[in-house]
C-alpha cells in the first residue's frame, strides 16, 4: 500500500507573527519556519502505519519555494521514503494546492492521502475536502483515530457533539486533528539518512495546473488590542455593568 502525505512550510508556531508595514501580508524575512503542526501529525501517522506493516511506501509532497525542501527533509527524517517538491514562488491558494495534489495522486496512484486538517498560517481548512471532491474519493476529516483494514479505513472524527466513527472505502483522503498522535522527534541518524533520500523537483507547469490566485488579499492588519477588565463588588454591579455595555 502506498501513502501520500502533504506537508506545508509555515511560520513556526512559537514565533509571534508580525504584519508588514504596508499591510500586504505577514513578515517572513528572517523568521523561523517549520512544518505545519497538523501535517507533522499526518507524517507521524503515516510512519506508524508503515511500522505496523500496513503501508509499504510513504511519499511526502510539498509546494512552494526552494526552502520547502527543508520541510520535506524533516518528513524524510521522520520516516517518509521519498519526496516531491512542486517548486513555485507564486502564492498558492487551497484550490490550486488541491489541483496539484490531484495531478500528483493520478501519477503516483496512492491508496490513501493524509493531510493536516488546516495550516496554521491561513487556517483555510479547505484543501483536503477540495482534493477529495476533485478525485471523487471518500473523505474522513478531523481524524483523531485511524485504522486501515482490508481495503477500508475506519476514521474516528472530532465533531462538535463529540466523536463520530465512519468507515471509508479506499482510496480515501484523511485530514488529521490534534489528538490523532504525538509526533516524534527525528533522531540524528535519521536526519543524516534523510539527506540521501530522493526529492523530485517539479513545477506546476509539469502538471498543467493554473495556480493563479482566485482571491485577492486587500489588507492584513493586527487585531485590535483588548482593553483592560474591571473588578466589580458583587453580582448586582456585574449585571448593571453588562446592561450599560448593552451585553444584556
Amino acid at each position: 500500500m502506498k501513502l501520500l502525505v502533504a506537508v506545508k512550510r509555515v511560520v513556526d508556531f512559537n514565533v509571534k507573527v508580525r504584519v508588514k508595514a504596508d499591510q500586504t501580508g505577514v513578515e517572513l524575512a528572517n523568521v523561523k519556519m517549520s512544518m505545519n503542526p497538523f501535517d507533522e501529525i499526518g507524517v507521524e501517522e503515516a510512519v506508524r502505519l508503515k511500522e505496523a506493516g500496513t503501508v509499504d511506501e510513504i511519499v511526502a509532497v510539498s509546494m512552494g519555494p526552494q526552502q520547502c525542501q527543508e520541510t520535506i527533509r524533516t518528513a524524510l527524517a521522520m520516516g517518509a521514503d521519498r519526496g516531491i517538491l512542486v517548486k513555485t514562488d507564486d502564492e498558492l491558494q487551497p484550490l490550486a494546492v488541491a489541483k496539484l495534489l490531484k495531478a500528483i495522486v493520478e501519477e503516483e496512484k496512492p491508496d490513501i492521502v493524509i493531510l493536516g486538517k488546516q495550516a496554521i498560517d491561513d487556517d483555510s481548512n479547505q484543501t483536503g475536502q477540495m482534493l477529495a471532491g476533485l478525485l471523487g474519493w471518500s473523505q474522513g476529516t478531523f481524524a483523531s483515530k485511524l485504522a486501515l483494514t482490508d481495503g477500508e479505513a475506519e476514521v474516528t472524527r472530532e465533531i462538535d457533539g463529540g466523536l463520530e466513527t465512519v468507515k471509508l472505502k479506499l482510496p480515501a483522503v484523511v485530514t488529521t486533528d490534534l489528538r490523532l498522535n504525538e509526533p516524534r522527534y527525528a533522531s540524528l541518524p535519521n536526519i543524516m539518512k534523510a539527506k540521501k533520500k530522493t526529492i523530485d523537483e517539479k513545477s506546476p507547469a509539469d502538471y498543467g495546473v493554473d495556480t493563479a490566485p482566485r482571491l485577492k488579499t486587500l489588507k492584513v492588519e493586527e487585531p485590535p488590542k483588548r482593553s483592560a477588565g474591571i473588578k466589580v463588588a458583587d453580582a448586582a454591579e456585574l449585571v448593571s455593568k453588562l446592561r450599560e455595555e448593552g451585553v444584556i
